[in-house]
């Protein structure tokens, strides 16, 4: 990647782009890839880190939306399915598919409720019996029924539905279980995706923590929260991809006179990771897809090496520091509950909590579940030769690709542009040349890098085929062993080095799986920091400073304080203690 201070002296020697971006979440990043591959000048600027927001708190499903097909969403769910199975084979390497078994607690409950909600005539949510699920199931399988990459759905009765996951709720009448996937490494991902297009040449650039601001003579400037510098821009279009923050951007682009009003209305959706061996092992590697007693879809899977449950479906009016509050904590544990009786949850085994705004379009329906999904761009027209601003409305993390392709063909139209270039089946970062034997890449890799066969799965599960690169930074200077015994000082420095690292949190939240692994102890923390902070050349305050602040971080919306990292400092010594006694 360019170094942030390259990227602001060219804007200053240079100041016109063609387009510049405006958030950079999954969404954002997708466009400014899109129109990075087609050679436009492009500048994408976020004014925290990338997919720090919505896109780093998704549900980790990578999924049609079968509950979409409810609200009559068909379109949206075969868009997503077909997106879906782009990203089994474009990034076979954070995408894989996830069987999900749906419980059945009745045979025709829900079935005349989801034919009026359906018609439009109620808001309601109900439970769903097995005859609305089989019809959900068997369009799902239509859709897909040309790729066919995965099995079709099938059906269990109660015996052998309670012979496999013998912890459910006894009073499960049946079973069904079909395929989606799942997402390892979603922020990655997105990182990935960003280097593509930042690979496409020069006039493709991209700043994380900068702000994009009008200015009182109608231009406007990038603000560098970094180097506390404000330079000017040109830009000819601008799009606005900040998902729940839209209506917020907007004021500060645009006057007045052409604020469009309320374009968005998103709902704060919460997930706890849990660290409990029966409640993994009762899963049966599957995802339990199931009803609260409510009628509130909730879903539960192996996640990490722990579990990912939730989540909630709330109206928030401001997107800025949600968190996931006590009572839906208690409101997905009371789902869990009754999903699997049997299974006790202590508070102390969430080990992290995450919560994050769906970006839907602005609705006055009571019933969130009702708000629909589906993506879609609109323009904001210009005065006196201003500049237009796109406004990307909606969408869900499993279609990006397409999103972006949209508002990137509006855009290129809107200038006057053509593709050149499609990313239908164009592989993300570690998916490229990914190898059918991946035993003998990882075995080669370790002969090649000299490491041994262990450390190089384990860069394998993190970069894909990309563990090579970081592999070969690993061995080209002098390593040193980090407390977390699966990261070494080598490996943290090429992620600072390349990844546009600027805080800690850019590193444990999002560059790695640290802290929502439940993995991140307080000895690990300061060690992370020393190596930044010496990195960044920081002053013993500055180091301080961002100590206390990620900590803050860490306990007020992650539900992590100091004393449970610290406990993960003796968990971990015992850990390696009883390991050296074994060996």
């Amino acid at each position: 990647m360019m170094k942030r201070e390259e990227i602001l002296d060219g804007l200053r020697q240079s100041p016109k782009v063609d387009v510049c971006v405006i958030g950079g979440g999954i969404n954002g990043i997708s466009v400014f890839r899109e129109l990075a591959l087609q050679g436009l000048n492009v500048l994408l600027v976020e004014k925290h880190d990338y997919c720090s927001g919505a896109s780093a708190a998704l549900s980790r499903m990578v999924h049609g939306g079968l509950r979409y097909l409810e609200n009559g969403e068909f379109k949206l769910v075969q868009e997503s399915l077909v997106e879906r199975d782009r990203l089994l084979r474009n990034a076979p390497h954070y995408v894989a598919p996830l069987p999900t078994t749906v419980p059945v607690f009745d045979i025709f409950s829900g079935l005349g409720n989801g034919i009026v909600r359906f018609l439009g005539l109620s808001r309601r949510p109900s439970r769903r019996g097995a005859i609305a699920i089989k019809a959900g199931l068997s369009i799902y399988d239509f859709l897909t029924r040309k790729r066919a990459l995965m099995p079709r759905h099938q059906f269990r009765g109660r015996r052998a539905t309670l012979q496999k996951w013998p912890m459910l709720n006894p009073g499960t009448k049946s079973s069904a279980t079909y395929f989606d996937a799942w997402v390892s490494h979603p922020e990655r991902l997105g990182i990935e995706l960003l280097q593509d297009g930042l690979r496409a040449g020069p006039a493709a650039r991209a700043l994380n923590y900068a702000e994009m601001r009008r200015v009182e003579d109608g231009g406007y400037v990038i603000v560098d929260q970094v180097g506390r510098t404000v330079t000017s821009i040109e830009p000819r279009f601008v799009i606005n991809a900040t998902g729940g923050w839209i209506d917020i951007t907007n004021g500060a682009l645009l006057p007045p006179q052409l604020q469009p009003g309320s374009l968005m209305g998103g709902t704060k959706g919460s997930h706890l990771i849990i660290d409990n061996a029966a409640l993994r092992d009762a899963l049966a590697d599957h995802m339990i897809y199931y009803e609260n007693e409510d009628g509130r879809i909730c879903i539960l899977f192996p996640y990490l090496g722990k579990v990912l449950v939730g989540s909630t479906d709330i109206r928030v009016d401001d997107p800025e520091g949600v968190r996931c509050e006590a009572d839906e904590r208690d409101y997905i544990l009371q789902s869990l509950a009754f999903v699997l009786p049997g299974i006790t949850i202590r508070l102390e085994e969430v080990v992290f909590q995450f919560s994050g705004v769906r970006p839907l379009p602005a609705s006055t329906d009571s019933f969130t579940g009702r708000i629909p999904r589906d993506h879609f761009c609109t323009v904001v027209e210009s005065q006196d030769g201003g500049v237009p601003v796109l406004c990307m409305i909606g969408g869900k993390w499993t279609t990006f690709r397409s999103f972006g392709e949209l508002a990137a063909d509006t855009t290129l139209e809107r200038l006057g542009q053509s593709r050149r270039v499609e990313t239908t089946a164009r592989a993300i970062g570690g998916g490229r040349q990914f190898p059918s034997d991946i035993k003998a890449w990882i075995a080669r890799l370790a002969a090649e890098a000299g490491v041994s066969l262990e450390r190089g799965a384990e860069l394998f599960r993190r970069y894909g085929t990309d563990a090579a690169v970081v592999a070969g930074f690993g061995v080209a200077g002098p390593d040193t062993p980090m407390p977390h015994d699966g990261y070494s000082e080598r490996e943290l420095l090429f992620l600072i080095r390349n990844e546009a690292v600027e805080r800690l949190d850019d590193l444990l939240l999002r560059r790695t799986t640290l802290a929502v692994s439940g993995e991140l102890s307080l000895d690990m923390m300061d060690a992370v920091l020393e190596l930044l902070a010496a990195e960044k050349r920081w002053t013993a305050a500055q180091r301080a400073g961002e100590r206390s602040r990620f900590l803050t971080q860490l306990r007020e919306r992650h539900g992590v304080d100091e004393d449970r990292l610290s406990a993960r400092n003796e968990q971990r010594s015992k850990k390696c203690d009883t390991t050296a006694k074994s060996g």
